[in-house]
């Protein structure tokens, strides 16, 4: 029986997962979305043109290749209707499993009120992924193979609004009309049905048939809700573990596991950020890398390659093979520095902190390079770009064998 293989980020996500996953997914029978919603964006560049995908998987863009949305995603219908429409003959290549639980306008209004609240806001999409957990969580959700009994679906909806009604009352939360989303839901309740399908009996009768599988997250690890910089973090389970419970697969069915890092660091929204760099060195890492998110284009912070954080989130993954991604956004410097270490008042710390408040960033420093973009073969990269790479590679006890030089699909190196 084949394994599954898993792409997941190593940083604070934004790292280029989709174009790997867009690389690798040729080679793929099934692509499956495991775990968060459309707040997470991939940007794909096919032939010169940017494709934004926020929900569906990155193997869409393949016609021999299955597309699965499994019970770790919280699914917007909307946005999954607005999405799929700009690609064509879909019919059989994408389904949803019924377990997935749907995003409603009223988790993206709770999510709005708590974001404005200076006391409660830490940044996020505003997208209702958070409020739609926390129901998940609290077992009030609404679930995709609910639709499929729609007059139940909306008798419960319409006590859920009841019973949320005080956040219109305490809060001035406009909820919608019960009215008009029940028009909505069952608009949905006419649409999705052709792409709801048990993933599980897919997926398990995939590996029996030794099928070839490809799992990827979204956003990145430190973001993990368990593992990540907390509370600055999203609501679900971004590491590899994560694949397991989002797809109905076992520990044992995970093969390779291929952490995906930028040759640099970015986050956005609020939380530490210990390589952050304020300067100029932060703006044209910004600038050149064209550093605003897919989802929201909002301004992503910048700084340099983190790899005390990447050493945790590889062990914690158990990354066996690494994409460095971006290189040639590095191109120009004089001189590059890679995070090495960490200390808090004077000391070093010799693992990786409970919090990153208040820790300092220990540099180590490298000569630049000019000459990466677009570059496809290693031999040809400059000496200082391998010498970054071999730094790389000791450093975080790893081999690093993708590498993207352009934003490009084709302009990628494989060792």
């Amino acid at each position: 029986m084949r394994k599954c293989d898993v792409v997941v980020g190593i940083q604070w996500g934004d790292e280029g997962k989709g174009k790997i996953v867009d690389n690798l997914a040729k080679n793929y029978d099934i692509v499956v979305r495991y775990q968060g919603g459309h707040n997470a964006g991939h940007t794909i560049v096919v032939d010169g043109k940017k494709i934004a995908l926020h929900l569906v998987p990155s193997g869409i863009l393949y016609n021999n290749c299955i597309n699965l949305i499994s019970n770790g995603v919280v699914l917007n219908p909307e946005a999954f209707l607005n999405e799929i429409s700009q690609f064509d003959n879909t019919e059989g290549r994408i389904f949803i499993d019924p377990k997935t639980h749907l995003i409603l306008p009223y988790h993206e209004a709770i999510d709005r009120l708590k974001e404005q609240d200076i006391k409660t806001a830490i940044g996020t999409t505003c997208k209702g992924i958070g409020p739609t957990y926390v129901d998940k969580v609290g077992r009030s959700g609404f679930r995709v193979g609910d639709l499929l009994n729609i007059d139940d679906f909306i008798l419960r909806l319409k006590q859920h609004l009841e019973s949320i009604a005080f956040y219109n009352i305490i809060y001035n939360v406009k909820l919608p009309d019960i009215d008009d989303l029940s028009r909505k839901i069952r608009d949905y309740a006419t649409k999705l049905p052709p792409f709801i399908k048990n993933t599980n009996e897919i997926l398990w009768e995939a590996m029996d048939s030794n099928k070839k599988i490809l799992l990827e997250g979204a956003q990145g690890s430190m973001l993990d809700i368990d593992h990540g910089t907390y509370p600055y973090v999203t609501s679900s389970n971004t590491i590899s573990a994560g694949a397991c419970i989002g797809s109905g697969i076992s520990p044992h069915d995970i093969g390779e596991v291929i952490g995906i890092a930028k040759a640099y660091c970015t986050r956005v929204g609020k939380g530490y950020f210990p390589s952050e760099d304020f300067g100029d060195d932060g703006k044209t890492l910004q600038k050149n890398g064209g550093e605003f998110g897919t989802t929201t284009g909002r301004a992503r912070r910048c700084g340099w390659f983190d790899a005390v954080a990447c050493k945790y989130a590889i062990r914690l993954n158990g990354v066996t093979q690494l994409a460095l991604m971006k290189l040639d956004v590095l191109d120009g410097f004089s001189s590059i520095k890679i995070c090495v270490g960490y200390k808090k008042d004077g000391k070093e710390l010799s693992s990786f902190p409970f919090s990153l408040r208040d820790v300092e960033p220990i540099y180590e420093e490298f000569k630049g390079f000019n000459g990466v973009k677009g570059i496809r073969d290693f031999e040809n990269l400059p000496k200082e770009a391998k010498d970054y790479i071999f730094a790389l590679e000791k450093i975080l006890q790893t081999k690093i064998s993708i590498i993207s030089t352009s934003a490009d699909r084709n302009d990628t190196i494989k060792r």
